[in-house]
Order: structure tokens, then sequence, then C-alpha cells
């Protein structure tokens, strides 16, 4: 099997989350390639320990510039705070590695554009950004509907990524609440990709929205006994309306939620169609609600999937899937189109760099709207 060799830059829970499913790559059957992590780069050397103890690595360095000329690495997986993204997938690209990097691809529009404009420039480089939430077996079930039309014409759909993990308020701050490092976007910049990732690649856009922001905690302990600001919006509510790729329109809400009371780490999409309607939670991963319209009795019926992913693997379909399992396969789809060219179909592959664009475009006009209170076009 053809091996593709890895740097990483940015070592902490993603960087380890992607060495992790590396290290189960015997899992997935009929693979046209297999990632081998080489060189890894952090400003805290003290994530080195776990790395040299788990992964083969033969660079371990705390200038990404050194990783970028090593020779050894055909890709890098970014994973850094959103306002060293410009900078370093930038150069990355331009270093002719290929790209894996992490939402919400730039700290603001302005970086943004200069993403793409760079991945413009080398277009034998192959840019990504990462998003799960497709790949749980249960999404793709839905996305199979989608693509199919299935669902007829689309009366409403609604998804969102709910969050607990800022619920209590001594929780100390961290990077992802200061403006200077997560951007004005706040929760929409860490958590909407999740959220937009299937609409975007039904194409289903948003042409204008309503946006209601919230800053539920206004300040946190700065970890030294004292207080400070927490600037970045903790919930964001939107609604858009949107069209179909054939034309017709429908209403669009999306929510990214940092303190949603009963939640964990919950994703959801509802697609109310016509002749079909469809929900799935990340609550509970391995069902699929859905309710064919045939003019009868309306009644949602429970579809558990089971561990059928779209890249096969070793476990039976009887078994369960979870959160890493959708990692190893997001994985999965970016070794598949960085060795065949293409994805292995539509709702198997990564989100592109003109799909983040379009988050951009979303949040940038939400943060509008939350000013002056009004629907603003996207």
């Amino acid at each position: 099997m053809k091996k593709i060799r890895f740097g990483i830059i940015g070592g902490g829970l993603m960087g380890r989350e992607f060495a992790s499913a590396t290290a189960r790559w015997g899992h997935l059957l009929d693979m046209p390639a297999r990632p081998e992590i080489v060189a890894v780069c952090d400003k805290n050397p003290q994530l080195f320990a776990w790395y040299r103890e788990n992964v083969p690595v033969t660079q371990l360095t705390e200038d990404y510039r050194e990783l970028l000329a090593n020779p050894s690495v055909d890709v890098v997986y970014v994973a850094v705070p959103h306002h060293l993204h410009a900078e370093l997938y930038c150069a990355a690209i331009r270093a002719g590695k290929h790209l894996m990097g992490e939402k919400p691809f730039g700290i603001d529009l302005a970086a943004n554009q200069e993403i793409l404009r760079c991945a413009a420039e080398h277009p034998e480089v192959l840019v990504r950004c990462s998003s799960e939430s497709p790949f749980f077996p249960a999404m793709q079930r839905l996305c199979d509907l989608i693509e199919s039309g299935s669902f007829g014409r689309t009366i409403e759909v609604n998804t969102g990524f709910l969050h607990s993990s800022d619920l209590d308020p001594s929780k100390p701050i961290n990077w992802k609440r200061m403006v200077e490092y997560n951007g004005e976007y706040g929760c929409m910049g860490d958590l909407g990709m999740h959220a937009c990732h299937v609409p975007l690649r039904a194409g289903w856009q948003p042409l204008n929205v309503r946006a209601i922001l919230s800053k539920i905690v206004p300040q946190r302990p700065d970890g030294k006994g004292g207080m400070v600001p927490c600037k970045t919006w903790d919930n964001a509510s939107l609604l858009c309306s949107a069209t179909a790729p054939g034309g017709d329109s429908f209403p669009l809400s999306i929510k990214t939620h940092r303190i949603a009371p009963g939640q964990k780490n919950t994703w959801f999409t509802e697609v109310l169609g016509t002749r079909a309607s469809a929900r799935w939670s990340s609550a509970n991963p391995n069902m699929l609600e859905l309710m064919e319209f045939d003019g009868g009795e309306q009644s949602f019926r429970a579809i558990q999937t089971g561990y059928t992913p779209a890249f096969k693997t070793i476990t039976g379909g009887i078994f369960e899937f979870g959160f890493t399992d959708s990692i190893l396969q997001m994985w999965a789809a970016f070794v598949y189109e960085l060795a065949m060219g293409k994805p292995l179909k539509k709702f198997a592959g990564c989100v592109t760099p003109e799909e983040t664009h379009l988050t951009h475009r979303l949040f940038t006009a939400a943060l509008q709207s939350q000013a002056h209170e009004t629907v603003v076009p996207v």
C-alpha cells in the first residue's frame, strides 16, 4: 500500500486524534494509501513525549518553518488557533504541501480570502477542511436521501451543534473565548462548520440571515486568581432564507451553542420534505428517524444504522459507531481523495475551501445582522 508522509502542526487534542486514527488504519479495508506521521511541530515541547511514545516520528520541532522545509513531509495537518490560520495555511500551500486545516479556515473573511487566493495559485496542492459529522453512518444514509431526491421539495432544514463545556461560569478562560485568537465570530467560527457541512454540500445556499447572538458569561477566571472579560459570542441562532439547486426556497436554521444545558457535544440535522422527512442527532448516533409520506398515516420509524460507514472496515454492521470512528472515516476520505484524485462520493468528501468561504460570508452577515437587529443578505 502506498504511504503518504504527514507532518502535524499543532500537536494538541486534534493532532493526537489524527495520530490515533493513523494507528488504527488497518481497521479500514480497500484503502489506496495509508498515512505515516513523520514530523510534529508545537510551541509546547511537553507534548512531544506523547508522540515519542506512540508515533515513530523522525522530526520534533517548535518551528513550523523547519517542518515545512522537511522534504520527507508530503502533507500537513494544521490544528492551531484561528488567528494563525492564514499565515500557516498559506505557508504550507506555498511549500507545496497538501493541506488539511481546521475550521473556520481563517479568523475572518479577509483571512479566508487570503487562503483561497493562495490555494488558487497552487492548484497542484489539495486543500481541505476538517469536519466529521457527515461520516456517521446515519448521516450518510440521510445524505444518500438528499442525493437521490427522496425528500421531494424541501420544506425546512434545521441543523446545529450544541455544546455545554462553557455552562460552568467558573471554568477558566482559554483562547476560544478570546476575540484576538478566536475571532469576532465566536461560537460560529469554532462550531459552525459542523452545522454547515451537509447543507452546503447539498447545494442549499443561504440568501440572507437574521442572527440572534448571545454573550451569556461576560467574564471568566484567568487561571491566576483574577477575572477577565469573555468577549466572544457564546451562542448563535441563525435563521436563513435558503434555496435548493432546483430553485425552491425554504427556511434554514443553524444553531451553534457553547452553552446548551443538557447537551454534551451534540450535532443534529433535520430535513423536512414533501415526500419524506428525516432527523438525526449524535446524542443517539446510530439511529436515523425517517418518515416517508405516501398519503396515509404520518409516522417516523427509527432505523438502527449500525456500523455501515462510507469507507469499509473490518467491523461488522451489527456493531455501533462512535466519534473516534467518524474521525477515522474523515481521514479516510482525505487520504482517498489525495490518492485517487476525487472523493469516494458526494457526501463522503472533506470540506472544500470554497465551502469554507460560504461559511465566512454567512458568519460575517450574521455579525452585521446582530449589530443592526435586521435581516442581512449573505
